[in-house]
């Protein structure tokens, strides 16, 4: 890593004087959508592109002087832009270039400034809906790879729940495994529009290769008809952008985190048909707790080919390799509550078996635009995620401490298939438009886990909690050993988990009076099998209605109402033995949605209300071995969500977001939790805040500042929190972090400073006659340099 670090740092003295100006836009059509495929061409030059998934292009390397931008479409009119660009150094942000099929115009546009981009107006091809969010009747949030790069964010474990009303990250097994929570259960993980969820996984995304995050709350109808009604988060990959450019970073913080990446992306043949990206990184870090570590890295090769100028075929693979201390790790327990040991404290024992991942992921896209209005998906892909390891928690842990540690086998292997095919279009009849959306999707999830075979470390009286002179290294009974003679898939008998589904929809958005209201009626068909520790198989059929309402205040605000249902087999067992039934949840949605200032800042207010019938939770009699669920009748979450994201005045842009989330028991079947008991999983209030002002003039010219503060006040912990035998309660959340930059030109240097105030903070939940925690790391920093060619 450090070689690695160092050849980067020559590679920016060698790049350091050919920083040049640029241009770079965004394409909308007339109706607001950004558009793909555009060819760019500077005029008079032998320099073009096309613009990628999200509109966007992009020139380097230009000298200041006058350019005209040629752009052109399949069925739009060509247009040319004349820009100035008015140093070598100069950016031009072109935020709004819109192409119109019937007229062509000539602007002038100067530009000066490089504007804080936190705002966005549309989601990714792969949620399919085609419209921006100003006209989903969802709250959908984006948070797109500015934010993550200013606030340093690495993983998909690494703070960005903050950037989003009301969702929180759950403790785990560290970086290896991200649980979202949000609206009071578990948000389904997706990729590039597949449900990827599985009971410990997949491996956290690397934010190397991710573009953006995109949070769409409540069932969203035709994608998770089959999950949670709390919502999903879906991870949209970086792309080939046609523009030949890269970018370098190296990162090192406290705790021995080093860290090197690099963003490519260019063309492979001079017409720029065949596109490519690609991404690497290598990481290492130690922890503030004694002997842990991780080392990561991924790569991310995309390739895409413009078949014809309506056929475009793109190829995906990632790959991603992590070596962890024992995943047991991170928790901390305790007879006595939560913190009531030190913040770096730690049960793992040196030389311990590391635990390895392997994860491979292969997706192909092939998109085909009939014409200007009708374009046919489709996608296949292939998720292998493979884990070889071990977990470690307490065999026994008495009033004074004693506690033997178990160490018991973790392995996993988790293969996933999916299909898909979908046809977005558009059509009138009469006075009523339609944006149409009708597809077909499949899927196969196949795991097999181990983790039958367990080791006692210690003997009775050997290992004591509050022993601060224990020395780690010579267990009293030894390390374990385990035997992997016979093949995963052969010792995964009864620890099986499989679902495989089919599912039909058809969306038909209706437009009145000019698309000034927008009625949505919508269905979609799913039939899943699924089985799992090895009980009988169950078969469920199930369609899910979608009714939607969004109304045009004027182009930049609008109201919406929302009902739509979705339902979810459940694998597992009740402690009777007996399978649990199928979540069904309804969910009832209203908003209001604002875009100000053209664009450059938004707000979103909502309310909701979903009903879960059947909804199940960890037994709390469960031992470390067991994975019995309750089935607790029907329960009832409901709130407000406040979201504001963008540039408010000149250089100063905001992330802020205020939740307010109420989960529990509205019938019960279950004596143990009775109506009104409080569901586990999530805090009542959650506020953040993300501040960035950029120095533009004098001496401070390039400098930001940044600071940000998230809040979680009366939480639930994982496992019934305070409604369990008058445990202890989960005291109020409260962070803050700042962040200082600098740029210039190409060049990018920050330094974000995590946990300012030096504060205790974890997560954690009563577990049996205990309790256990996670501990976050206490004040630390990241540094990083980056330069952009």
């Amino acid at each position: 890593m450090r070689k690695l670090s160092l050849g980067i740092l020559l590679v920016f003295c060698n790049l350091f004087a050919t920083f040049a100006g640029e241009i770079k836009g965004v394409v909308f059509s007339k109706s607001g959508e950004r558009l793909e495929f555009v060819t760019i061409q500077l005029k008079g030059t032998n320099t073009g592109g096309t613009t990628d998934s999200r509109g966007r292009f992009n020139f380097r390397k230009l000298t200041n002087g006058h350019y005209t931008l040629v752009l052109s479409s399949v069925s739009y009119k060509t247009k040319e832009l004349k820009v100035v660009l008015p140093s070598d150094n100069g950016v031009v942000e072109m935020d709004s270039v819109i192409l119109e099929p019937t007229t062509q115009e000539l602007s002038e546009i100067v530009v000066t400034g490089n504007a804080s981009k936190y705002n966005t107006r549309d989601i990714s091809n792969s949620i399919r809906l085609g419209q921006p969010l100003l006209r989903i009747p969802q709250n959908v949030q984006v948070v797109g790879n500015q934010i993550m790069a200013d606030q340093q964010i690495v993983s998909m474990s690494d703070g960005i729940a903050r950037n989003v009303s009301g969702v929180t990250k759950l403790e785990h097994w560290g970086d290896s495994y991200t649980r979202i929570n949000m609206r009071g259960s578990r948000a389904a993980a997706f990729r590039e529009g597949m449900n990827v969820t599985s009971s410990w996984g997949p491996l956290t995304e690397d934010m190397s290769y991710v573009e953006r995050v995109e949070f769409i709350k409540g069932p969203a109808g035709f994608m998770m008809s089959n999950g949670e009604p709390s919502g999903i988060y879906n991870v949209v990959t970086k792309k080939p952008t046609g523009q030949t450019k890269g970018e370098a970073t190296f990162t090192y913080g406290s705790y021995d985190f080093y860290r090197a990446a690099i963003d490519l992306d260019g063309k492979l043949d001079q017409t720029g048909r065949l596109l490519y990206r690609f991404n690497a990184m290598g990481q290492t870090t130690n922890s503030h707790r004694a002997h842990e570590f991780a080392k990561r890295y991924s790569i991310a090769p995309v390739i895409s080919y413009q078949l014809d100028p309506k056929t475009k075929l793109t190829a995906e693979y990632n790959f991603q390799y992590m070596q962890s201390s024992n995943i047991g790790s991170y928790y901390a327990f305790s007879p006595d509550g939560y913190a009531t040991l030190p913040q770096d404290y730690s049960i793992l024992e040196p030389g311990l078996e590391p635990t390895t991942v392997n994860d491979h992921t292969l997706i192909l896209n092939l998109q085909h635009q009939f014409n200007k209005d009708w374009k046919l998906t489709a996608q296949t892909a292939y998720f292998n995620y493979n884990r070889q390891g071990s977990s470690m928690w307490p065999g026994s842990l008495s009033a004074n401490g004693d506690m033997i540690r178990n160490v018991s086998i973790g392995d996993a292997i988790n293969e996933m298939k999916f299909g898909q095919l979908y046809l977005n279009g558009k059509a009138q009849t009469g006075q009523v438009s339609h944006t149409v959306l009708a597809g077909f999707d499949a899927g196969d999830k196949h795991a097999w886990y181990d983790w039958s075979k367990s080791f006692a470390l210690d003997s009775i009286g050997t290992y004591n909690i509050y022993n601060t002179k224990y020395n780690g290294g010579s267990p009293y009974y030894g390390y374990p050993s385990f035997d992997r003679s016979k093949s995963l898939k052969e010792r995964a008998n009864n620890t099986q988990i499989t679902q495989s589904y089919v599912g039909l929809y058809l969306q038909d958005v209706l437009g009145f009076f000019n698309d000034r209201l927008l009625l949505t009626l919508a269905g979609r068909y799913t039939y899943v099998k699924d089985s799992s520790y090895g009980t009988t198989q169950t078969k469920e059929r199930h369609f899910s209605p979608r009714v939607g309402l969004n109304f045009s205040i004027d182009e930049n605000t609008s109201v919406y109402a929302l009902y739509d249902q979705t339902f979810s087999p459940k694998m597992g067992m009740l402690r009777s033995g007996k399978k649990v039934k199928p979540i069904t949840g309804n969910n009832w949605e209203a908003g209001i949605k604002r875009n100000w200032f053209n664009n450059r800042w938004s707000t979103s207010l909502t309310v909701y209300q979903i009903l879960k019938d059947n909804e199940t939770s960890s037994d709390p009699q469960n031992t470390p071995q067991e994975s019995y669920l309750i089935q607790v009748g029907q329960s009832k979450s409901k709130g407000v969500e406040i979201d504001v994201q963008g540039e408010i005045v000149r250089n100063l842009s905001v992330i802020a977001n205020y939740a307010y989330t109420d989960y529990k028991v509205s019938k019960s079947v279950n004596a143990s939790q009775p109506v009104g008991t409080r569901l586990p999983g999530y805090a009542k209030q959650n506020f953040n805040i993300w501040l960035k002002y950029k120095f533009t003039q004098g001496m401070l010219d390039g400098f930001s500042l940044s600071a940000g503060q998230t809040s979680q006040l009366d939480r639930s912990s994982w496992n019934w929190g305070s409604t369990l035998n008058n445990t202890q309660s989960l005291p109020d959340y409260f962070r803050f972090d700042a962040a200082l930059g600098w740029r210039k030109n190409n060049l990018n240097l920050a330094l974000n400073i995590y946990n300012v105030f030096d504060r205790y903070l974890y997560s954690g939940s009563p577990y049996g006659n205990y309790y256990y925690w996670q501990s976050e790391a206490p004040r630390n920093f990241r540094l990083s340099m980056s330069y952009s060619f």
